[in-house]
């Protein structure tokens, strides 16, 4: 349900296989990185509109996040969104500074679009090439990956790679990522579960 309440993007799907790859190995990219895929007909993922971030902004993800999951977690997979559900996003929305839940989805995507970039052991804007270029190198090297598991995984990375992210516009949104960072982070990384 969570895809059909944010939709899933590219940016956020590589930070979560960067960070499980760095984390937990490549095991899990496998998994991961199915949700990389383009969308079912071949369709392009939903353009990000592009805005300057502001720190009350990113607090606000950050202190509406627990409220949020609370929300999402009961929902059932693929389900269709209920008005009473998209109420009370939109209400713990406002109550976190946002204007509505989808002001709150753009500042998500932004976040995303900034994080795709960064690099999980370095913990540097490096852009989202780079990840998953480094990602694809981790892949290969993984002893342990199932060489079917090894084969979609990069099939899938190298489908990333072919399908880059935009660059970013608003370049102070790299900064104020960047201190918040490790927060930042584990929010994605524990959303796209």
């Amino acid at each position: 349900m969570r895809a059909l309440v944010r939709p899933a993007l590219t940016a956020l799907s590589i930070l979560c296989l960067a960070a499980s790859i760095t984390a937990l190995g490549a095991d899990v990219a496998l998994a991961q990185s199915k949700e990389m895929a383009p969308p079912p007909g071949g369709g392009q993922a939903p353009q990000i509109k592009q805005i300057p971030l502001t720190e009350k902004q990113v607090q606000g993800v950050l202190s509406a996040q627990k409220d949020m999951d609370v929300i999402t977690a009961k929902l059932p997979e693929n389900a269709k969104p209920d008005p009473k559900v998209m109420t009370q996003l939109d209400g713990v929305a406002k109550k976190n500074g946002f204007a509505s839940y989808d002001e709150y989805n753009t500042v998500m995507d932004n976040i995303g679009l900034v994080l795709g970039g960064f690099d999980p052991a370095t913990k540097k804007y490096v852009g989202s090439e780079a990840v998953i270029k480094a990602q694809i190198a981790q892949v290969e090297a993984d002893k342990k990956m199932s060489a079917a598991d090894k084969k979609q995984a990069l099939a899938d990375l190298n489908m990333a790679l072919k399908s880059p992210e935009p660059s970013i516009e608003n370049k102070g949104n790299i900064d104020l990522v960047a201190k918040y960072y490790d927060k930042l982070a584990e929010l994605m990384g524990d959303d796209q579960n």
